[in-house]
């Protein structure tokens, strides 16, 4: 037998091949003091006191609110509704909500003006480009907000976007901290119930609403709960494909995961530079960031 990280428990028979049981199930109490105590520390270590963060209306977006609330205090953290004309109201609905219950400070800004006037010159742009720049538009927002408020943005991308690579890069995906980034989707799903998020925001179908009826697992054509056992399997568990297959998964499903993780793994570095000197930054020079303190 052997604990993994996520508190799951992995029991191993005599032939020595795994069996999974609870994979998925937190701590969720122990969880989030780790968490508020990262924000707590890595916000306060660079000489700020509060945090910016996009508010969705989302359940992960509402988790981090929670969290961020906790532990630099509601007064410290700004949550900012950045709605495009075809924002579902729902979604601004349940941001409202959420900065009801927190009690943290909130600001609305409309993303509208700025994304039509660019598409204008581009009436034949697909519903992806058009999602990618509301992405990077938002974030441009929150961080400019991060300098007026001298704060730092948090985000909110969970370990299941971030191994699909399916996020925005230098949209969703920018942050200065990332506090659900070693959290499955199906594991952020048990916290939002720990810290009393509304169950209307963890019950209804993820969506990054991009584009009117747009949902995560329509358009990446599985349920999170599927591929997150997928997921688990092949890099917690480090389970060849042939493995996975064994607890009842289509080859063509394990090989189109990995497809997909292979493929986004520049959206998860820092740009490659390529090497000329002896000292190079992200080859040579990786000191912590914290290494002079």
């Amino acid at each position: 037998m052997n604990r993994s990280l996520s508190g799951g428990i992995v029991w191993y028979d005599r032939q020595g091949r795994s069996k999974l049981v609870d994979q998925f199930h937190i701590n969720t109490d122990l969880v989030i003091t780790i968490l508020t105590s990262f924000i707590r520390a890595e916000v306060q270590k660079v000489g700020f006191q509060r945090a910016v963060l996009g508010l969705s209306g989302g359940v992960d977006s509402s988790v981090v609110a929670y969290l961020a609330a906790r532990a630099l205090g509601p007064g410290n953290v700004l949550g900012v509704l950045m709605p495009y004309r075809t924002s579902s109201p729902q979604s601004v609905a349940d941001a409202g909500e959420v900065v009801r219950r927190t009690g943290i400070r909130h600001r609305t800004v409309d993303i509208s003006p700025q994304i039509d006037a660019y598409f204008a010159g581009e009436p034949d742009a697909s519903n992806l480009r058009r999602g990618n720049k509301m992405a990077r538009e938002r974030m441009s927002v929150l961080y400019d907000l991060s300098m007026a408020e001298k704060a730092l943005v948090l985000g909110t991308s969970n370990k299941t976007e971030l191994l699909l690579g399916y996020g925005t890069q230098f949209g969703d995906l920018a942050s200065a901290l990332n506090p659900l980034g070693d959290l499955y989707k199906t594991q952020v799903w048990q916290l939002a119930k720990a810290l009393g998020v509304p169950p209307q925001i963890i019950e209804k179908p993820p969506s990054a609403d991009l584009w009117p009826d747009q949902s995560d697992e329509g358009e990446l054509g599985f349920s999170y709960r599927d591929v997150d056992q997928v997921l688990f399997l092949l890099v917690d568990c480090r389970l060849t494909p042939e493995q996975v297959q064994e607890w009842g998964f289509a080859p063509e499903f394990i090989a189109r995961v990995q497809h997909l993780v292979r493929i986004s793994q520049y959206k998860r570095r820092l740009p490659l530079i390529a090497k000329i000197s002896q000292r190079s930054v992200g080859h040579d020079f990786r000191y912590l960031r914290d290494w002079g303190a």
